[in-house]
């Protein structure tokens, strides 16, 4: 018997032997085709198969989810590069998508950082030692005997500035409405 299967808008044609198609008749419950001819057995059982998997529902729910858990993307298919695999997975496919925006968000914190430290600079234009200070031990991180070594004074001097500019931008900040 030759089974038609619809497979993606496409009709394959698969060979079945007689217990092949004794077993895919009694698996769609098709009862009482003794008395029929071989023919007329073979028709019930396409005409069977059609209803139950050959349908557009099952196709469209099939091609909706036959790539779930594998990239749509494929190696190859750039024709200068198909020694090389250049897949990865689409936007829709990953949970986070900052990696797909990472020149994007770097250029915007570095952008903050600079404003930032502008800010503290314009806040402290009379005593620039203090901004440098600020900016490189609390937002840059420093300790401040490693600030205070590469400046070349002693870190109480830099704990006395950190703490008038602590004051100065306190201060500044109170009078401001956010």
């Amino acid at each position: 018997m030759e089974l038609k299967i619809l497979r993606e808008n496409k009709y394959q044609t698969l060979e079945l032997d007689e217990q092949a198609t004794e077993q895919l008749r009694g698996s769609l419950d098709l009862d009482g085709g003794e008395a029929l001819s071989q023919e007329e057995r073979e028709k019930r059982i396409q005409e069977a198969f059609d209803i139950k998997f050959n349908r557009p529902e099952y196709n469209n729910w099939h091609r909706f989810n036959r790539h779930r858990g594998e990239t749509k993307a494929r190696p190859g298919k750039d024709e200068t590069e198909d020694d090389i695999d250049t897949s990865e997975p689409l936007m829709s496919e990953v949970a986070d998508d900052r990696i797909f925006r990472r020149d994007e968000l770097a250029r915007a914190a570095r952008e903050e950082y600079e404003d930032i430290c502008e800010l503290v600079r314009n806040v402290m234009k009379k005593k620039p030692q203090w901004a440098a200070a600020f900016i490189a031990v609390h937002i840059d991180g420093r300790m401040t005997k490693d600030y205070a070594a590469s400046i070349g004074v002693h870190p109480t001097t830099v704990t006395h500035w950190l703490r008038r500019a602590e004051k100065i931008l306190k201060d500044f900040f109170e009078d401001r409405q956010f």
